[in-house]
């Protein structure tokens, strides 16, 4: 059945249908059609879009990959492809066979699709203004090299990654090479290794994103013009866990993220000019682990609840500015009520910088000794940066 609109022909496919494939409904289209495919089971090798259309699943269909094949591989510009069920592809060592790939493209629409059992699930090779939009990702492989990541992005510009709920991959989000773009209210959780993994990639920005218990938590690497808003980091422990991983990172924005039960909230290597400001750190291991290769950063305005310790750091000279926080664990007073306490903080105490050389003596954590150390460092600070301190502490919690 073909039937005729104004923007181009409606090719139907399915059982009783004019085309029984889609590669055949393919064939025959033209640039500005669209191809309507009915529910069932598709076996159709790969299926390759080199046209202009629209590819639309009716009760979303299955494209079933065998475990062979790349399902959907998209080679030309302004193509949708939206309401399938894409089961079983490729699994390679050395291909990055994906559930649905673009090859150097733009404007393309990938919205409302199930991905199940995919090696990469959604890959963008040099895309460009393309939309990933309202997809559920699950892979099942056991290990990092039996998955590929989830969304994959490398050398694009102008992406948009909306709304997807991401799960059972490497990396639930990959960005490499990847410019002026925008992860926006997205789930990423339990991913083997990072729910969000940042390579190269400038002047993007993320927002309203869950990354919940991933293996390593998300990791933003030799990025700058990076801006984080009001996202989720949470539930991400291990040795080398953290909510979020910042390092060789430049004149970037953080602020209004909740930081929830991770191993470190923050680990900062290597960090220049980056704003951390609104944001509540809660129950963490350490709020904050900041590097003393870390130069120029500003810590403002932050709720910091609950942690085990508020900061680590590995140096004792540290030029950063912490000022104008909230902490719990701060025992001064306020004597004229101006919610600002009259002596300074100082959020890194002696026992983490013992744990931090020794992590053997964690296990003498909340004894009598070590609280007897750090009161008396508090008391005369010999050990501790002398400038990492809050001059201004806030006595009550910040509205954030």
């Amino acid at each position: 059945m073909i039937c005729c609109t104004s923007f181009g022909r409606t090719l139907f496919v399915g059982k009783g249908r004019q085309y029984t494939s889609i590669n055949s409904a393919i064939a025959a289209a033209v640039n500005g059609d669209s191809i309507r495919v009915d529910n069932g089971i598709y076996r159709e090798k790969n299926i390759l879009i080199n046209k202009t259309i629209t590819l639309v699943g009716n009760n979303y269909p299955v494209l079933d990959g065998e475990h062979k094949y790349e399902i959907i591989s998209i080679k030309a510009d302004g193509v949708t492809v939206k309401g399938f069920r894409l089961i079983h592809s490729g699994v390679s060592s050395m291909e990055d066979i994906a559930g649905i790939k673009i090859y150097n493209r733009h404007d393309v629409n990938i919205s409302g699709n199930i991905l199940e059992d995919t090696f990469f699930g959604i890959y963008s090779q040099a895309g460009v203004n393309c939309l990933i939009e309202n997809n559920k990702l699950t892979a099942i492989g056991t290990t990092e090299q039996q998955s590929g990541n989830g969304i994959h992005c490398w050398k694009c510009d102008s992406m948009r990654i909306i709304g997807n709920t991401v799960t059972g991959h490497r990396d639930g989000i990959y960005f490499e090479f990847v410019t002026n773009s925008v992860i926006w209210r997205n789930i990423s959780f339990r991913n083997k290794r990072y729910g969000l993994h940042f390579m190269f990639s400038h002047n993007d920005a993320y927002i309203c994103n869950i990354f919940q218990n991933n293996g390593a938590g998300v990791s933003v690497m030799f990025t700058h013009g990076v801006k984080m808003f009001n996202n989720v980091f949470e539930e991400n422990w291990g040795d080398a866990a953290y909510g979020i991983f910042l390092k060789e990172i430049s004149d970037s924005y953080i602020a209004g993220n909740k930081f929830l039960r991770n191993t470190s909230g923050i680990y900062m290597e290597g960090t220049s000019r980056i704003l951390v400001e609104k944001n509540e750190f809660s129950s963490n291991g350490w709020g904050m682990k900041i590097q003393a290769s870390c130069l120029d950063n500003t810590i403002t305005h932050n709720n910091f609840l609950s942690n085990t310790f508020d900061v680590g750091t590995n140096g004792s000279l540290v030029m950063n500015s912490f000022d104008h926080n909230y902490w719990d664990k701060y025992e001064g007073y306020d004597l004229n009520k101006d919610n600002t306490g009259d002596i300074p903080y100082r959020p890194v105490s002696l026992y983490s910088m013992i744990v931090e050389k020794n992590p053997a003596s964690m296990m003498l954590f909340r004894s009598f000794m070590t609280s007897l150390l750090d009161k008396s460092e508090k008391i005369l600070p010999t050990l501790t940066p002398e400038n990492l301190k809050d001059n201004y502490p806030i006595m009550k919690p910040l509205h954030l």
